[in-house]
């Protein structure tokens, strides 16, 4: 399931990564792959920003803020009934709609 576009607040440091594949094993959206022992972003809009990848990363080389953002608001329009609202202006610069 794809969420809102260019809204997540996920980031990966590329210069962290060991390569452990941990981020891999626990997204739960395949949100990460593996490649010259490296993790990748295959599809930043894919993440729903549960915020396993970040926790369980031991290196630091992941940083989401869980539980924010569009894709919370959808999840919690899902769950609750009504449109999705991030309470948002509208500026994309604070990781919002």
């Amino acid at each position: 399931m794809k969420y809102l576009s260019d809204v997540t607040t996920l980031k990966l440091l590329p210069e962290k990564c060991t390569g452990c594949g941990r981020c891999v094993e626990v997204c739960p959206h395949g949100v990460f792959k593996l490649s010259d022992k490296k993790a990748s972003i295959t599809d930043r809009d894919l993440c729903m920003e549960c915020g396993a990848c970040a926790v369980n990363c031991e290196f630091g080389a992941i940083s989401v803020n869980s539980g924010v953002g569009c894709a919370a608001a959808i999840i919690n329009s899902i769950i609750y009934g009504g449109e999705p609202s991030c309470d948002c202006s509208g500026d994309k610069s604070d990781g919002c709609c």
